[in-house]
C-alpha cells in the first residue's frame, strides 16, 4: 500500500473552529516549523478504527480494553525485545500530565528534580510547579559538526545533591535527536543507583529512529536492575501523529512503585479517551508499514535540511539520529539574542525559541512535513541565512 506524504494538507479550517496549535499561533502567512506535530494524516488503520467507533454514537466512560494492553506487549517484544506484562500499563492522558504525577507521587515538597539540559519545555517547569528543587545538567555541546551532543556525567554529578530524589529523562532525546549510547546509558544507570533515585524515563519519540536498522532499547530493557526504581513512559502520539488524541502509557514492572504512582493520579486524571485508546491500539496493530514509509520520508527530508544548513554561515546542525526535529545552533548567525524573533519577522517562518529549552541563541525546527512545505520554509530561511 502506498501511502501519501507528499500532498499538503489545509489545516486551517477557520469556518468548522478546528483550531491547530501549530497553525493558528501565528499569522496565516506564516510557515509553522515549530511545535512537535506532524503535518502528515494519520495511518489508514488508526483513521477506519476511529470512523467505526464514531459511527458507535455513544462516548461513555470507557476502559482499557485487552486487546490494547496485549497488543503493546507486542509491540514491546517484536521493536524492542523487552516482554512487558499487560498489568505493568498505566494509561493516562499524555506523557506531561504522567511527568506531574509521578513528580508528585514519588518525592516530597523540597526535594530535588534532576534534568540534562537542553530539554523540551515541560521538563523544566515540572519541579517548580510541583514545589520541588529544579536542578539540571546540562550536555556536552558538540565541538565541530561530525560531533554530537553527549551525556556529561561530570555535569550530573556536579548537579546532583543530598535533596535530588528524582532524575527526569528522555531517551531518545528532544531536542538534539540523540540516540543514546549503550556506554552514554551505562553510566547513567550506575549514576542513578549510587544515588538511589527515582527515574521517570519519557521514550516519547522511540519508534522513530532515523538510521537504517536502528532499534530502541528502553532503559529498563538494557539495565534491568532499574526497574524497581523507574517508571517509562510511551505513546503513539509522536510516532502516528495522534498528539490531540490525549492517551499514554505509564509501564511500571514494580508492584510497588506501580500502585504508588496510580495513587497520585486519583482524582486528578480523567478517564481514558474513548478515541484515543482506539487509536493507539490501531497504531500499534496495524501501523508499522505507515511507520517505515515515514521514516524514509523524514529521512529525505532531514537529508534537505542538513544541505541547507551547511550553506548558512554560522549556523550549525548535528543531525539527529531520531525524532523529526532539528537542533540549530544559531548564536553565530548574526540574527540578534533570539534568533526565533528574528526568523519569525524578517522570513515568517515560525520554529521553537531555545531559550525555552534551556538554550538560548538555538531554535528547534520541526521537519515533519511536506517536503514541498519544507522546501518553501528553507526558501524563505534562505532569504536571511544564506550567504
Amino acid at each position: 500500500m502506498a501511502f501519501d506524504f507528499a500532498t499538503p494538507i489545509e489545516r486551517r479550517h477557520p469556518a468548522e473552529g478546528w483550531a491547530s496549535q501549530k497553525w493558528h499561533r501565528y499569522a496565516d502567512d506564516v510557515l509553522p516549523l515549530w511545535v512537535a506535530d506532524m503535518d502528515f494524516c494519520s495511518p489508514p488503520a488508526v483513521i477506519e478504527a476511529l470512523h467505526a467507533r464514531v459511527a458507535h454514537g455513544v462516548y461513555g466512560y470507557g476502559e482499557v480494553p485487552d486487546t490494547l494492553t496485549e497488543t503493546v506487549c507486542e509491540w514491546s517484544a517484536n521493536h524492542y525485545q523487552w516482554p512487558i506484562q499487560p498489568e505493568w500499563q498505566q494509561w493516562l492522558p499524555g506523557v506531561v500530565p504522567a511527568l506531574h504525577l509521578a513528580t508528585l507521587g514519588l518525592t516530597a515538597p523540597g526535594d530535588g528534580v534532576l534534568t540534562v539540559t537542553p530539554i523540551y519545555p515541560p521538563f523544566l517547569a515540572v519541579a517548580e510547579r510541583t514545589g520541588r528543587l529544579p536542578q539540571q545538567a546540562a550536555m556536552a555541546t558538540p565541538v565541530s559538526a561530525d560531533d554530537s551532543w553527549r551525556l556529561d556525567i561530570g555535569a550530573l554529578e556536579a548537579a546532583v545533591t543530598p535533596q535530588t530524589r528524582l532524575l527526569l529523562w528522555c531517551h531518545p532525546h528532544n531536542p538534539t535527536g540523540r540516540v543514546w549510547s549503550h556506554g552514554e546509558l551505562a553510566a547513567l544507570a550506575e549514576f542513578v543507583e549510587r544515588h538511589d533515585l527515582w527515574v521517570v524515563s519519557d521514550e516519547l519519540h522511540c519508534d522513530l529512529l532515523l538510521d537504517e536498522g536502528a532499534r530502541h532499547q528502553p532503559l529498563v530493557a538494557a539495565f534491568p536492575g532499574l526497574a524497581k526504581r523507574t517508571i517509562t513512559l510511551w505513546s503513539p502520539s509522536k510516532t502516528f501523529n495522534l498528539a490531540g488524541l490525549t492517551t499514554a502509557c505509564a509501564v511500571i514492572p514494580d508492584e510497588n512503585l506501580r500502585k504508588r504512582f496510580a495513587q497520585a493520579t486519583k482524582g486528578l486524571l480523567p478517564d481514558g479517551n474513548v478515541l484515543g485508546l482506539v487509536a493507539a491500539e490501531a497504531a500499534y496493530r496495524h501501523g508499522d508499514r505507515w511507520r517505515q514509509a515515514l521514516l524514509e520520508v523524514l529521512r529525505v527530508n532531514r537529508a534537505m535540511l542538513k544541505a541547507r544548513v551547511a550553506a548558512w554561515p554560522g549556523v550549525e546542525m548535528n543531525p539527529p539520529e531520531s525524532t523529526y526535529l532539528a537542533w540549530l545552533d544559531m548564536r553565530r548567525a548574526g540574527l540578534g539574542e533570539s534568533p526565533q524573533a528574528a526568523l519569525l519577522e524578517q522570513a515568517g517562518v515560525a520554529l521553537s525559541d531555545g531559550t525555552a529549552f534551556g538554550h538560548p541563541g538555538f531554535v528547534r525546527l520541526n521537519f515533519g512535513t511536506t517536503a514541498s512545505q519544507l522546501e518553501a520554509a528553507l526558501i524563505r530561511m534562505d532569504t536571511v541565512l544564506a550567504g
